[in-house]
């Protein structure tokens, strides 16, 4: 089970990018469903500039996907179907 600290987006932000990277909020809004949240980081790497957007699932914890429930929707606006 993860701990409070792993909920966290400066914990997701600091696990992809490194702790001492400075970032930059960019975007953050709700997802399409509305039901759910997202945040787009960006920094600059020695490769270049990079974004991240990081998902909050219902459980709390902040991903790098969306939740379940929005990736079904967003599949079924793109195809008219689910599960093909």
């Amino acid at each position: 089970m993860k701990g409070t600290k792993a909920q966290s987006l400066r914990y997701q932000v600091e696990k992809w990018l490194g702790p001492a990277t400075p970032v930059h909020v960019t975007a953050f809004g709700h997802t399409r469903s509305g039901r759910g949240r997202y945040v787009c980081v960006e920094t600059c790497l020695p490769a270049g500039p990079h974004a991240l957007f990081f998902f909050r699932h219902h459980d709390g914890y902040w991903n790098v996907f969306p939740p379940v429930a929005d990736t079904e929707q967003q599949h079924v606006r793109r195809t008219g179907t689910y599960g093909g």
